[in-house]
């Protein structure tokens, strides 16, 4: 079986964002948002900067852009504001509406200092336009811890609806889903 479509696009731009591959330049910038302890707070925690440091090193800055897997940077100075992906879910993770799973999946993270000017609302949109001017109609999920009470409400003025809640990471999860179709133009 082949894998699913995801998004092709490797640039999306915005009014006030770019959405690219990762460059070399962002290196700090992504630690940073890698080893907050606010920003990872419901992300599994910070993670040890050397850690970050030598993951960035050895594979990101060198690798192939997987599709659907962005840098938010504003669009005037170019600099890192945070972290976007919509890509399938796996299959062997809880969390689904089709009873074969790999659904797409939103994810999106922000640094501390970009919180609260609408860049993941303004990242996402336009994320999912172009996946739904690219794409057949399907799920979109986005799945959050429940405790994350941004996210939820992020989630539901983009248009998401919770659906279930289930047990990840040692914490309780929100599934939350929309049909791709609704963010066509």
């Amino acid at each position: 079986m082949s894998p699913s479509p995801t998004l092709s696009a490797t640039e999306v731009t915005s009014e006030r964002l770019v959405l690219r591959k990762v460059h070399r330049a962002d290196r700090e910038d992504l630690i940073e948002l890698m080893t907050d302890p606010e920003v990872q707070a419901y992300l599994g925690g910070p993670r040890p900067r050397s850690e970050v440091e030598q993951h960035f090193d050895t594979s990101i800055a060198n690798s192939t852009p997987r599709p659907g897997n962005f840098v938010i940077a504003d669009n005037t100075t170019n600099r890192l504001v945070g972290t976007l992906m919509l890509a399938r879910r796996s299959a062997d993770r809880p969390g689904h509406v089709n009873k074969d799973g790999e659904e797409l999946e939103l994810g999106y993270v922000l640094r501390r200092s970009a919180w609260g000017a609408g860049f993941a609302y303004e990242a996402a949109a336009v994320v999912l336009r172009a996946a739904a001017d690219e794409l057949p109609d399907q799920p979109v999920l986005i799945v959050t811890q429940t405790a994350n009470e941004r996210s939820l409400k992020l989630a539901a003025r983009l248009g998401f609806r919770p659906v279930s809640t289930f047990e990840e990471f040692a914490a309780e999860q929100t599934l939350c889903t929309a049909s791709l179709s609704k963010f066509r133009v």
